[in-house]
């Protein structure tokens, strides 16, 4: 199986948590989140600029630099204030982690953390001229390639904060669906631009995560909404799997994602609705999960291919929710454990 060997269905969260507390998220994830589950480095967007997903991957990029402006990120000529902003709070976020997990009886086996992918991150950082990087074929090169430079030193220092535990890369993607159907609307707002192909987007993911697989991560997933998620582009790029919110899926869909499974690819599966309403019973979420599987002809046994976790991040949640939430996450995976046994 690709990624981290796995005999069970595991559960893990997007990243996004409430709160502007490092050290309390770090140590609710990981107490709700031990072994054999992954545990992750939340993103604190509640912290303000450089806490966002986008301030803390570009903060990232080798050789390009960025600042904030009224429309958001730019790349400019030279670090700025903003950009030390985003490295100062992910290095005292990483320094958290690494006492939270160096007080641990057990330490978890591996750790999660999330990064903008190279296609919505070009969609939300501006040229000097205002107009965004992913108007221009070389900008989205550039970003792409930068990212992929500069991604080698985080993982070090995530490997050193916890020694010994394997590495696990989100790499989200949350616009792609604009980004290749050239939705995506200009500075002026008149029109848009023009579509990304999807051998580039799929070119780009693989730079990637090459650089990622070099840099010793040992699972790669990318992860897209629902609506037109370009599954076969991502398997396409090499990436270890997907992950993908499950409600509004087509059955081509689900067909694309049983092929991935039956090929050794990993599914995270976005089976637990994240919109703040009434969570359904444990039962109710191991039949959205079990009954299109069971559909597609996928054996029980292979339920292991699985993560579950929330259809969307949680910093939009209360703590005590996104706790709750965590919670019925595994309680979801002891679940679907059973069905896979038999």
């Amino acid at each position: 199986m690709a990624g981290v060997p796995s005999t069970q269905v595991t559960a893990t969260a997007l990243g996004p948590w409430p709160g502007t507390d490092p050290l309390e998220a770090a140590r609710t994830i990981r107490g709700e989140l031990g072994s054999p589950h992954l545990p992750f480095l939340a993103e604190l967007p509640d912290r303000g600029v450089g806490a966002d997903a986008v301030g803390r991957t570009a903060g990232l990029l080798a050789e390009l630099a960025v600042d904030v402006q009224p429309h958001g990120w730019r790349l400019v000529d030279r670090p700025g204030k903003d950009q030390q902003r985003a490295r100062s709070a992910l290095a005292t976020d990483i320094n958290v982690l690494a006492d939270v997990a160096g007080a641990e009886d057990s330490s978890a086996d591996a750790v999660k953390i999330q990064l903008v992918g190279p296609l919505s991150l070009a969609a939300n950082l501006y040229l000097h001229n205002g107009e965004r990087s992913l108007l221009d074929y070389g900008a989205r090169r550039d970003v792409a390639d930068s990212l992929a430079a500069g991604v080698a030193d985080h993982i070090e220092r995530i490997r050193a904060a916890v020694p010994g535990a394997a590495v696990v890369v989100q790499l989200d993607e949350p616009d792609i669906a604009a980004v290749l159907a050239g939705t995506i609307p200009t500075a002026s707002g008149y029109r848009t631009l023009r579509a990304v192909p999807q051998d580039e987007a799929t070119a780009a993911w693989r730079r990637v995560v090459d650089a990622l697989r070099a840099a010793g991560v040992a699972e790669t997933v990318i992860s897209v909404p629902e609506i037109e998620a370009p599954i076969a582009q991502v398997l396409a790029a090499g990436a270890d799997g997907v992950a993908v919110p499950l409600k509004a899926l087509t059955t081509r869909q689900w067909e694309q994602l049983a092929g991935a499974v039956e090929s050794g690819k990993r599914l995270w599966a976005g089976a637990l609705p994240a919109n703040g309403g009434p969570v359904p019973r444990t039962s109710e979420l191991v039949e959205t999960v079990w009954r299109p599987w069971h559909q597609l002809g996928l054996p029980a046994s292979s339920l292991e291919t699985l993560r579950v976790t929330p259809s969307a991040g949680l910093a939009g949640h209360s703590p005590a929710a996104a706790k709750d939430v965590l919670t019925r996450l595994t309680k979801l995976a002891d679940g679907l454990n059973q069905l896979a046994l038999g």
